[in-house]
Order: structure tokens, then C-alpha cells, then sequence
């Protein structure tokens, strides 16, 4: 029996096909690639990451290219595409607390990893996907991205490049609509997960899952998915989003 913080493993629903986990060595897509491993053990599951082979680096096109020509090579429809990655903070620059805090390096990469990269990633996965049937592409984006939720200010480079991601997936929903009108895009904020990422700044009162429970609830959302939905920002339990 499945105590209340073990979601049932996730049937995702989609026909036949391939699945890309993008960032499937960081803290939810490593627990995202191996639920869905363990529970769809029949479909071909590509996890990109810098140690992959490919090696995969978000900030270097090329290396996109080149995994996507990878997964096109097996000749079978993708239909489950999910990047995994983010950037809030490295050794050099913390989340802002104001705007005297912002640096245009911080500002630079914020960009180039939470909008550029996945950019880029439905640039040359989004061809890939099945012409017919149930196909879904889900980006990690995140609830502080949203320009209607923000009461509290701060974290500038992380909020706008999450705003300005939740732009390019709600874009690119509309031109997937058109040569594939089964096919679902949207923006999925995952809450705060035990990770390296969101850990340092987790505070009491917060519900901090661990990843293999954030994984597992992203994929019971994914699955709940509707044409109709593609082009919206939803949070970890299927709810809608302001944008």
C-alpha cells in the first residue's frame, strides 16, 4: 500500500514512442527519468545531461543539435519531451533582494539557462514529436515566474527568466497547434523540491517534497493533460497559474 507521500507510478498515457528527459542528472529530472524507467520500462528513454552520449550543454546549441539528430536516428515519434534544468544561483552571485544586488552576469545566465537553452531545446526536439496523436512537451518553470503572483519583489533574475521561459512555451504552443493538434505544451512549476537548487532557501511552513514525490506528482499532471490545456502554466497538483 502507497503511504499519503508515494503517488502511484505514472502511466503517462501517450501512445507508442520515445521519451527525452532534459538535465537527467539534476535533483527532479534524475527522479523524473528513473520513474519513468521503472514504470514504462517499454519505451526508449533518452536522458541528456553534460555526462551523457551525447553530452548534452544547454549553452551550446550545437550539442542540442546533436542530441536531437541522435533521437531522430532511431526513427521513432517522441512523445514525451521534459526539460528538467534551472538556474537560481552559483558560487559567484546569489538571488537579489533588491535591485541594487543586480549584476549583469548573474542577469546573462539566468537567461541563457532558464530561457535560451530550453529555447533552443524546441527548436530541435520539437520537429521530433509524432504528427498524430497525444504528445506532450513540459518545461520546469516556477510559481515565482508569475507576474500576477508576485507580491514580495526580489530574485529578479530568476522571476523574469521564468516569465519571459513561460512566454516561449505558451508561443510555441501556438505554432505546435498548428501541424500537431494533439500535441500539448505547457509550463509546469514543480513547488519546492529537496534539491541543490531550491534546499538552501526552504523555509518552515513551505511543503518540501523530495524528488522522487515531485517527480511522480509532475508525471500524474502530465498525464492529466488535455489538448485544450497546451499553452498554460500549471503548479504540481494540475492547478492553473496566473501568468
Amino acid at each position: 500500500m502507497n503511504g499519503p507521500h508515494t503517488p502511484q507510478a505514472p502511466d503517462l498515457g501517450l501512445p507508442g514512442g520515445c521519451v527525452v528527459v532534459i538535465g537527467s542528472r539534476g535533483g527532479i529530472g534524475s527522479a523524473i527519468a528513473e520513474a519513468i524507467g521503472s514504470s514504462c520500462p517499454e519505451r526508449q528513454l533518452f536522458g541528456f545531461s553534460r555526462q551523457s552520449e551525447p553530452a548534452f550543454d544547454l549553452m551550446d546549441e550545437a550539442s542540442i543539435e546533436t542530441a536531437a539528430r541522435h533521437v531522430a536516428s532511431l526513427e521513432q515519434p517522441l512523445r514525451l519531451l521534459i526539460v528538467a534544468t534551472g538556474f537560481l544561483y552559483d558560487a559567484a552571485s546569489r538571488p537579489e533582494r533588491s535591485l541594487r544586488d543586480l549584476s549583469p552576469g548573474h542577469l546573462a545566465k539566468a537567461y541563457a539557462v532558464n530561457v535560451i537553452g530550453p529555447a533552443l531545446v524546441l527548436k530541435h526536439f520539437t520537429p521530433l514529436l509524432a504528427r498524430e496523436g497525444r504528445s506532450v512537451v513540459a518545461v520546469l518553470s516556477a510559481k515565482v515566474g508569475s507576474i500576477g503572483d508576485n507580491q514580495l519583489g526580489g530574485w529578479h533574475s530568476y522571476r523574469a527568466s521564468k516569465a519571459a521561459l513561460n512566454q516561449v512555451m505558451h508561443t510555441a504552443a501556438i505554432e505546435l497547434k498548428r501541424s500537431r493538434p494533439e500535441a500539448i505544451c505547457v509550463a509546469l512549476h514543480p513547488g519546492t523540491v529537496d534539491t541543490k537548487l531550491s534546499g538552501p532557501f526552504s523555509k518552515a511552513g513551505l511543503n518540501v517534497r523530495p524528488p522522487a514525490v515531485a517527480a511522480r506528482e509532475l508525471l500524474d499532471v502530465i498525464n492529466s493533460l488535455k489538448p485544450a490545456d497546451s499553452g498554460g502554466f500549471f503548479d504540481y497538483t494540475g492547478g492553473s497559474l496566473p501568468w
